[in-house]
């Protein structure tokens, strides 16, 4: 094969490996796509409503250090859609500690009953890492339990508009 045959055969499969990641990446974090607001339901329209400029105003534990008080958490949410069969699209800006970061996240939210839950299992939420969450929302509070790695604890708080 010559030189310029193999630089065009992995120019070829270079080009395919990218179109794969990016349709991987658009259809894992549902950029770009959103469920109409006509057809959800009564419940998830007004689970959108509640978020929407909304703030989650808590605090975090750390298992294995119980004895200290819990340390303070806020997300502050633009927004929440619906992308697609239980997953929701958070437009958040996150802060506890000395983090703060803004993005939007792609994640596993079901109604048990009337209750919203954000059920993740190992799940990735690039670029902050790997998660395992159960929080639920009821009236004008959450709490739940979360998982990032060895370290997981409890979170809870108001939901502030």
């Amino acid at each position: 094969m010559s030189t310029k045959r193999a630089f065009w055969a992995c120019a070829g499969v270079l080009a395919l490996a990218v179109m794969f990641i990016a349709g991987w990446v658009t259809a894992r974090t549902g950029m770009g796509s959103r469920i109409d607001d006509a057809s959800l339901t009564d419940r998830e329209r007004a689970f959108t409503e509640q978020m929407r400029g909304a703030t989650l105003v808590g605090y975090f534990t750390v298992a294995g250090r119980e004895d200290q008080p819990g340390r303070p958490d806020r997300y502050d949410i633009a927004s929440v859609s619906k992308v697609g069969e239980d997953l929701w699209q958070f437009n958040a800006r996150m802060r506890h500690d000395d983090f703060d970061v803004t993005l939007p996240m792609t994640i596993p939210l079901r109604f048990v009953g009337d209750t919203p839950m954000v059920m993740m299992t190992d799940y990735s939420l690039p670029p902050l890492g790997t998660f395992t969450v159960r929080l639920f929302f009821y009236d004008d509070r959450y709490a739940g339990t979360w998982q990032h790695g060895a370290t997981g604890g409890l979170m809870y708080g108001r939901i502030e508009k």
